[in-house]
């Protein structure tokens, strides 16, 4: 069977659940070497075994420099090269205009939007001519949804820099797009958003009948969203947005 991603080597922020953790185990499927990161060292290395093969799991914070550092040292003297990166790792939050603290904002900010630009320029050293970058975006850039102004406006950002991004490095062929995906229940709702397993379930079968496919999305089909961006597959495509979101931002 033909590999799309035979001989690449990936980094994956946030790896170690939901949407990264499905996608690395489509990489690896594919022929990947994936390096994944994520901030809890046992969930880290639960997801390290799940993958089983062909993956490094490296604790790393991406609001944090030296953690990129660390990461990047990493797949240099592993592997010496990289062909991909999927910008995953995100953190989000409610509070309304009016109750938006400091820390709030910087929290987001700072793992939305400026760990993301750093996880991608630390990676341009060691990023292939013709490689991929895809940002984990979000339909909430585009609606309105209340408390939530701090966290769409991150997601704007990162829509902003897919564009801006695969102007400077088109001389080198390096195609970057953005990702959004809509309602798709994964850990990070619990962790993140600290919303109850009862909250979630509520939150999906309200969102239900505005979604045209009638049904919330699951993590592998953002992967194999991420899997068409990363491969060949995608060769023409490169500042878009792609919304892997059952349709509910489209009507």
């Amino acid at each position: 069977m033909s590999q799309k991603l035979a001989e690449k080597v990936a980094v994956i922020t946030g790896g170690s659940s939901g949407i990264g953790l499905a996608t690395a185990k489509r990489f690896v499927d594919e022929g990947a070497y994936v390096f994944i990161t994520g901030r809890r060292q046992s969930e880290l290395e639960a997801a390290v075994s799940q993958i089983g093969q062909n993956v490094t799991g490296v604790q790393s914070d991406v609001s944090k420099m030296a953690d990129l550092d660390k990461l990047y040292a990493a797949v240099k003297q592993q592997k010496g090269k990289l062909d991909i990166v999927f910008a995953n790792a995100g953190t989000g939050g409610f509070a309304p205009l009016g109750q938006i603290t400091e820390d709030h904002f910087d929290k987001q900010f700072d793992v939305n939007v400026k760990g993301v630009l750093f996880t991608v320029q630390k990676a341009l050293p060691l990023l292939q001519a013709g490689g991929s970058i895809i940002l984990n975006a979000s339909i909430a850039s585009t609606t309105g949804s209340p408390a939530f102004s701090v966290y769409t406006a991150t997601k704007a950002a990162v829509r902003s820099f897919a564009r801006t991004w695969s102007v400077d490095l088109k001389e080198r062929k390096i195609r970057v797009n953005a990702m959004s995906p809509g309602i798709i229940p994964t850990p990070g709702y619990n962790t993140s958003l600290g919303m109850t397993q009862e909250q979630v379930d509520q939150f999906v079968q309200s969102s239900i009948g505005n979604i045209p496919l009638g049904r919330p999305g699951t993590p592998d089909e953002i992967a194999k969203a991420v899997l068409f961006l990363a491969s060949d597959d995608s060769s023409y495509v490169t500042g878009i947005e792609l919304s892997v979101d059952g349709g509910l931002a489209q009507i």
